[in-house]
């Protein structure tokens, strides 16, 4: 599945191993008898080491989605923009898309569709229970 190099993302908090959804990092090493690996994390390059178990946690993170991304930065963001993903064009999708990138920011597609996120603002209601939880 993976291979010495390999950029991955973990998918989800795990306390545990002090790693958290988003956090992207290097495959180091892989033990193919006990079935684990070694992950080296940025920006500090911890090294985390996954048991069989734990490596389900892992996605290979040479290309991820804008949502995966939030939280981390990158040095160069392609940001994909076309009309046939209209339910997908958004203002606050194009910005956290742009914020990602800490020097250039690509975007591949058509003035039509980035003029139809800009337009588009958001405004669907949240789902959440946080104003509930809150008063109790």
């Amino acid at each position: 599945m993976f291979r010495i190099g390999d950029r991955v993302i973990h998918r989800r908090n795990n306390y545990d191993l002090g790693v958290f959804n988003g956090d992207i990092g290097v495959i180091q090493d892989i033990d193919n008898i006990d079935l684990t690996c070694t992950v080296a994390f940025f920006p500090d390059y911890r090294l985390v080491y996954y048991k069989q178990t734990d490596i389900m946690e892992l996605d290979l993170a040479y290309a991820i989605t804008i949502h995966k991304s939030q939280g981390s930065e990158f040095e160069v963001v392609i940001i994909p923009i076309l009309t046939q993903h209209f339910k997908m064009l958004f203002r606050n999708l194009i910005y956290t898309g742009i914020t990602r990138a800490k020097k250039l920011a690509v975007f591949v597609g058509t003035r039509r569709a980035m003029a139809m996120a800009v337009k588009n603002q958001d405004i669907s209601k949240r789902q959440t229970a946080l104003q509930e939880l809150l008063m109790n």
